[in-house]
Formats: structure tokens, sequence, C-alpha cells
């Protein structure tokens, strides 16, 4: 991969793997997997669905990228489709677990070193976003309290229903009938 120069942001995450080999075709064709803006933060090797490729995180979203000479395969898992992620390991791989929009997806053969950080960092992020904004915007006045009086034995009964009245919290009706009461 000398003769190939990698954005520094893949470079970086490339050379924090422990393990490239079956990689390097995916990292120098990345960039055009890429949206505009994108940033990569880790790199990792897996095999999901079709065979082996390379597990990316980026700035927005993780992806699976198999770029192989007969076939190209893309998995795209925007952070706000996953609801959680699962790492676990065996005795030399192991596996990435991705839950997202009700399905599930296994990465498989994973270095642990790799593995294990491209997860904890996933599960940074997803933690962390903020909470999902709803369709349609609540609003609602503030509710302004009603002061009472300083002792009720000293405010004749029908002016405390006449103030009550007069600040909202009683409509015409209620105030006719306890009008009528007293």
């Amino acid at each position: 991969m000398a003769d190939v120069q990698l954005r520094p942001d893949i470079q970086a995450a490339r050379n924090r793997m422990s393990y490239r080999l079956g990689s390097n075709r995916e990292i120098k064709r990345l960039v055009n997997y890429l949206w505009e803006g994108e940033t990569v933060t880790h790199l990792v090797g897996g095999v999901y669905g079709p065979g082996t490729g390379l597990v990316v995180l980026t700035d927005r979203r993780m992806m699976f990228i198999k770029d192989g000479w007969t076939s190209q395969v893309t998995e795209d898992f925007p952070f706000e489709k996953i609801s959680s992620v699962q790492w676990s390991a065996g005795m030399m791989l192991g596996k990435i677990t991705i839950f997202a929009s009700g399905n599930k997806a296994e990465i498989e053969q994973v270095q642990k070193p790799d593995g294990k950080a491209i997860v904890d960092a996933l599960n940074s992020i997803i933690t962390k976003a903020p909470a999902p904004v709803p369709a349609v915007p609540v609003t609602t006045a503030p509710v302004q309290p009603t002061p009472a009086p300083a002792s009720l034995s000293q405010v004749p009964s029908f002016e405390l229903v006449k103030e009550l009245r007069n600040r909202g919290a009683l409509s015409p009706e209620e105030f006719g009938q306890i009008v009528a009461r007293l």
C-alpha cells in the first residue's frame, strides 16, 4: 500500500488496526464509499454475509464493505437506526452484533482488540445521541400560579370566588354554580 496515498483519517485508522491481511483492497477504495465530509475513526476486518470485508466506523455511521474482484457489497448502519451493539469474544476472534431497525447483523471473525475498540466507540456514540425530536412539537402555555389570600377566613366567600373567576381559575359556569350555593 506504499504506492497509494490515503486520507489522513483513513491512514490513522489503518495504523491502529492490529491485523490488516485481507482488508487492503477495501482500505484503498474506502474513500469511494464515504459521504462528503465524513471522517473515518475505526477500521477492522471481519466476515459478514457474502464474505470477508472491512468494518468501518465513521462520525456518521457504521458500514461493512466488501470490494471483491467480481462483486461489491456495502451495508450501512446509520447511528440513528442502531438500537444497540454487542461484542462477544472467543478464544482467538470475536463477533460484533448490531441491532438496527428491528434487524440483527452479525460480523464474525473480528480481531479482538480492534473489535472491542470499535464496539466501545460505537456504544459511546449511540448512548450520547440526542433524544429523537417529536414529529409534532408540543407547546404549552406557562401556568401562572394563583396566589392564595393571606387567610381564607379574612376574605368574604363571595370575594374569594369572584377573585378566582377573574384570574381564570373558574369558568363562568363554575362561578355561577358556586355563587348559587353561597
